[in-house]
């Protein structure tokens, strides 16, 4: 998680919708948290993958799982 933080900071370079209530030559602490992301649920991990699939270049899936059994059988011999 990423975590800005800036003291001293001039009440009057902030936002309007921020500097409601605070008068412009007030110094200020900022700090600014990037939230956490939810974890990918099933329906949507899907959908991303459908997604990725149907957008990926040059490689269909049954391309993709030849290639793969062939590595595979190439290192059981």
């Amino acid at each position: 998680m990423n975590r800005v933080i800036l003291e001293h900071y001039p009440a009057s370079k902030l936002p309007d919708e921020l500097r409601k209530g605070i008068a412009p030559s007030a110094s200020v602490k900022v700090t600014v948290e990037e939230e956490a992301t939810r974890p990918v649920g099933r329906g949507q991990l899907l959908e991303l993958m459908r997604n990725a699939q149907a957008n990926a270049p040059g490689t269909s899936l049954d391309e993709a799982v030849a290639r793969v059994r062939a590595l595979r059988d190439e290192w059981e011999d």
